[in-house]
């Protein structure tokens, strides 16, 4: 959203239909990375799967094309296959190598495939983590404060705590919202007005 939000066109791969379709409805196109390989000039995976660009989409990209992974540890980009297909890699600066393959072409890998965010940066900004550590914080308080322990499973943050967390970054944001009157709350909770 950022990227699109500066100017970029975003191209979006995705094996789930529901999350294709809300892209496309979002307005990005979304194509199989197998065609986005062939145009796209930055790629940034952020998928939780391994192999996810692999030789064949290599194989394809242009001259000078930017890799990243956002996604998970290092394997959503094909590091094997990369240098396979590759005469020598060359650090261009911290955290920045250059693949240069048997073709002449060269491909840009950020953080040596590791999550981008950690490994070519200092972590997480401040205005993200803050949210981070509330939410674990608020949770941690939640879950002690319950008269019955949860079962063993993976559980949702409860909405009440993601709706604090949002009140509360908004307010040091300096950002103010609407507040329902108590008469749409009465309409939103209850089906005795309308057809």
């Amino acid at each position: 959203m950022r990227a699109k939000g500066m100017g970029a066109k975003v191209i979006i791969c995705e094996v789930e239909p529901l999350r294709a379709l809300r892209a496309a409805m979002d307005g990005y196109q979304v194509m199989p990375i197998g065609a986005a390989a062939q145009i796209g000039e930055i790629f940034v995976t952020v998928t939780g799967d391994r192999s996810v660009i692999r030789r064949e989409h290599f194989a394809v990209m242009k001259d000078g094309a930017v890799l990243a992974n956002s996604g998970h540890f290092d394997v959503e980009i094909d590091l094997t296959d990369l240098r396979d297909m590759t005469t020598t890699v060359r650090t261009i600066r911290p955290n920045l190598e250059a693949y240069h393959l048997h073709d002449g072409r060269e491909l840009f890998v950020i953080g040596q495939g590791r999550l981008a965010n950690l490994a070519a940066a200092e972590g997480h900004p401040a205005s993200v983590m803050d949210m981070s550590f509330s939410n674990q914080a608020l949770c941690a308080e939640y879950v002690a404060g319950l008269e019955q322990p949860l079962p063993v499973a993976v559980h949702s943050v409860p909405q009440h705590i993601d709706q604090q967390i949002a009140a509360l970054k908004l307010e040091t944001m300096g950002i103010s919202i609407d507040t329902l009157t108590p008469a749409q709350e009465e309409y939103l909770s209850s089906w005795k007005m309308g057809t």
